[in-house]
């Protein structure tokens, strides 16, 4: 008689920042490396994670983006009103352990539908002090807290689902003013690239 076969083990919140350091882990592999061993994982419990994170996304009986939130995070610490342009959004938020200054934040449309899914500035906590082109370390900052900093910033397209750029104008340690591409993933700054002096 075959056995019958065992249910997989829960997703959890643990697995789900596993997820986000898997795609961050491209541009700074240091810096994953060390918040791996802080959530207690090793390399192979990251890389299972993943996988079965994206089996749950391609699943052709795959829940939505947000009941899949709320299953792996329950239920988010704030809700809060958000207006884009002409639409009345909702921004769910939930803590992470490893940022805690920061929330993971889906953005909910009218039709239910789920905008953004990144990281953000957790309400109340101070923003980083971003002055110049050597306060845009990899962390260091979220892609609102860049683009207030150094406004006006122009968002770029992504080179994946999860990946964001803006082109900004940051002095460097010398006052020189430099276009600058900032990319992010998960909505966290990865890395920045100096493409020239403004116009």
């Amino acid at each position: 008689m075959p056995s019958a076969k065992r249910p997989a083990d829960p997703f959890t919140a643990r697995d789900l920042q596993l997820v986000l350091l898997r795609r961050m882990a491209d541009h700074n592999p240091d810096l994953v490396d060390d918040a791996r061993r802080e959530l207690g994982a090793s390399p192979a419990e990251m890389r299972e994670a993943n996988r079965r994170w994206q089996a749950m996304v391609r699943s052709p009986h795959a829940r939505g983006s947000l009941s899949r939130y709320r299953s792996v995070l329950g239920e988010p610490e704030s809700r809060t009103p958000r207006r884009l342009g002409d639409l009345d959004c909702e921004a769910w938020l939930w803590p992470l352990p490893l940022w805690p200054h920061l929330r993971f934040e889906v953005l909910l449309a009218p039709n239910g539908a789920v905008g953004n899914e990144w990281l953000v500035r957790a309400p109340g906590a101070e923003p980083p002090v971003l002055r110049t082109l050597d306060d845009l370390t990899p962390w260091s900052c979220t892609v609102d807290d860049a683009a207030r900093a150094f406004a006006p910033a122009r968002p770029l397209e992504g080179t994946a689902p999860t990946r964001w750029g803006l082109a900004l104008t940051a002095p460097d340690g010398r006052g020189v003013r430099r276009r600058v591409v900032a990319e992010f993933t998960w909505g966290l700054l990865q890395r920045t690239t100096v493409v020239g002096e403004p116009d």
